[in-house]
């Protein structure tokens, strides 16, 4: 892996990246409280995703580990014990922060060997988390992308990304930009409860429109829908259609899957607040992370429907400049409904 250069196998796991000469910062500030910032000079900052993995990119650039927006579901849980750190806690509190990622990144652009390939980011842990507000490292790394004319997409659940818009009106000008936001639901009591350190899913899909109505195209991942909790027929109509108000490009549903790491948060607390599901659960993901395939269709032609009855995708938002000989698209784009 390749945080493995910060794995500790020293006795006192509860301060390994201290040991390793991270600086541990604490704010006093309401939106930190409980908060320790680690900030670390990274060895590298493009990503190379392992052939191995079912996504549409091979590069990331990932500034953060771990994330304050605490999402009880997040996949990326797991590679906290790659620090000898826990998937629960430790995850949504102690932040490692890579402070040289903009000049690091600026020198591997230049390298002879990088081809200017698409970069994703906000695919591990989300870029506009809140420690961002504080440390402000995606505008120097957007300042490089714009600079190399690399391409480059973000997914975040932020409204953070908001101020950026003069860097991304820009980096759009030379090469393809891409955005995306997630928003697998409207329910605010659940959204309290799994994902307690984020914009609220109105404000997300504000975010959606501000970045169309700006020439940015932005699109939506539904993600993740709750089997049980957010997948009713009029769950989905209600998301899809407040979608579709957004001017979303796009709209992707992906159905919550259950990682080691996340499972076990998850589950607890599903079983504490939902205990009745937890059978329907057990079952559903019996045979691993992922639901049967037979219910990921169900859901996915659900929404698909559902996107052509609102019109998903068919109002173009005011696009932004363009070279005359484009870039490729990014790679991040994901399958359009």
């Amino acid at each position: 892996m390749r945080w493995d250069n910060l794995r500790l196998t020293g006795p006192d796991p509860a301060v390994p990246l201290i040991e390793r000469g991270a600086v541990a910062r604490t704010f006093d500030t309401p939106g930190f409280r409980g908060i320790t910032c680690y900030e670390i000079q990274a060895r590298s900052i493009i990503n190379r995703v392992p052939d191995a993995s079912h996504v549409p990119f091979r590069w990331t650039v990932n500034p953060y580990r771990g994330c304050s927006h605490a999402c009880l579901y997040c996949f990326a849980r797991r590679t906290h014990t790659y620090l000898d750190l826990d998937t629960g806690h430790d995850f949504d509190s102690k932040i490692v922060v890579k402070v040289n990622a903009p000049e690091l990144l600026r020198k591997e652009l230049a390298a002879p060997t990088w081809r200017g390939e698409p970069i994703a980011m906000g695919t591990n842990v989300d870029c506009y988390q809140r420690a961002e507000g504080r440390y402000r490292l995606m505008r120097g790394i957007l300042a490089a992308l714009r600079d190399f004319a690399n391409p480059f997409s973000i997914l975040t659940k932020g409204s953070l990304i908001l101020r950026d818009l003069d860097l991304l009106r820009q980096a759009a000008e030379v090469t393809q930009v891409a955005t995306n936001v997630s928003v697998g639901f409207l329910d605010r009591d659940l959204w309290r409860a799994v994902e307690p350190g984020t914009p609220n899913p109105a404000k997300r899909l504000e975010v959606c429109r501000a970045l169309n109505d700006a020439g940015i195209p932005c699109g939506v991942l539904m993600a993740p829908i709750l089997p049980y909790l957010t997948d009713s027929p009029r769950q989905l109509d209600a998301t899809v259609q407040a979608i579709a108000e957004t001017g979303a490009q796009h709209v992707t549903p992906i159905v919550l899957h259950l990682r080691p790491g996340a499972r076990e948060w998850y589950l607890a607390w599903l079983a504490e607040h939902h205990p009745d599901l937890m059978p329907r659960y057990l079952e559903l993901y019996r045979h691993g992370a992922y639901a049967p395939k037979a219910y990921q269709r169900r859901i996915t032609e659900q929404v698909r429907a559902l996107a052509a009855r609102y019109g998903v995708g068919q109002a173009t938002p005011r696009p932004a400049r363009k070279t005359p000989t484009p870039a490729p698209a990014p790679a991040t784009q994901l399958t359009l409904l």
